[in-house]
């Protein structure tokens, strides 16, 4: 094989199979001498990639991880089988799904080849998923790489919105951060037409692009992105105010839970209270403080108390149910 690079490549996508090449199988493969294997290994090191050599009758060449991300080689399967996997999780606002895995989608969809980019969609749309009372709907994931790429870029952005009371307007933005809460995705962003910050829900956004105008990113007015976002939902969102003390820590309280319900304040080193305004139905809301797995008195509303006293009947008669049964 007389083209390097080809035969860089294909040397590469051996060796990332999870198993040690010995050198004369690899020369073999490749229909090369050891010795242009050898100075192959040196190419790919000096490359960035962490090959481990060993020595011995059964030594070999194998890729071990290393202190950097190296760029990897993907066959069809492999990259269908990541790409829907980042859809299903970023098209749907599940705790946990970060900006990093749409920015991972956005790399890999600019790069798919057209017939492996119609496999993923036609799986995508053969595939309905399941929404439990009172979720939000689905968020398209283009939509939201559209908006990843664009935040990467730093690039204003132009879409179509549709507010809480159905009015719809067409935005310009400079589009500073995603977040996740357990149900939704919001962008946070400076909002140039109206010459203020904002928050926007990204389920009512719909064709956005970039503009390709290059904007200086600008310092959040206080706080982190989540912050802001729980700010501006007490602010604007209708609902209930919530009051809840937890036997934990405010750092592991904050941790289980959305960022939307806001920040709970330290009342003691294991303690802390939360003091919020709901949005969501207190049923949802019972059972995320159950989540939090920690000790938890609710103070107020009354009907708050209701849906946890109830929730707690059920997992105490549900728990008895089954000792009986054994």
């Amino acid at each position: 094989m007389a083209d390097t690079p080809a035969r860089l490549l294909n040397l590469l996508s051996l060796l990332q199979t999870p198993r040690e090449w010995p050198g004369s199988e690899l020369a073999e493969r490749l229909d090369v001498s050891a010795r242009t294997i050898r100075r192959d290994i040196d190419r790919l090191r000096a490359l960035g990639y962490p090959v481990e050599a060993t020595r011995g009758a059964v030594g070999g060449y194998r890729l071990v991880a290393g202190a950097a991300m190296p760029p990897l080689l993907l066959d069809d399967e492999e990259a269908v089988a990541i790409a829907v996997g980042l859809r299903a999780g970023a098209g749907h606002a599940i705790e946990g799904v970060e900006e990093a895995s749409v920015r991972a989608l956005a790399k890999l969809e600019q790069v798919l080849p057209s017939r492996l980019r119609h496999r993923v969609s036609t799986l995508q749309a053969a595939t309905v998923p399941m929404l439990m009372p009172g979720d939000a709907g689905s968020v398209d994931a283009r939509t939201l790489t559209v908006i990843a790429s664009a935040i990467a870029g730093t690039e204003q952005l132009r879409f179509d919105y549709r507010a809480g009371d159905g009015a719809r307007t067409k935005r310009q933005v400079e589009p500073y951060r995603l977040v996740s809460t357990a149900r939704r995705w919001y962008l946070i962003a400076y909002d140039v037409g109206r010459g203020d910050w904002r928050t926007f829900r990204v389920d009512r956004v719909s064709d956005p692009f970039a503009t390709g105008a290059r904007y200086a990113p600008r310092e959040l007015p206080a706080g982190g992105a989540a912050e802001f976002l729980a700010r501006s939902m007490a602010r604007s969102e209708p609902g209930v105010d919530v009051d809840v003390t937890f036997a934990a820590s405010a750092e592991f309280v904050a941790g289980r839970l959305p960022a939307s319900l806001g920040i709970p304040e330290p009342t003691g080193p294991d303690t802390c209270r939360l003091r919020a305004r709901a949005g969501d139905s207190l049923e949802w809301l019972a059972l995320r403080l159950a989540l939090v797995d920690r000790e938890f008195t609710v103070h107020r509303p009354e009907r708050l108390v209701e849906h946890v006293r109830a929730l707690g009947g059920r997992l105490t008669r549900a728990a008895t149910g089954a000792a009986g049964a054994s």
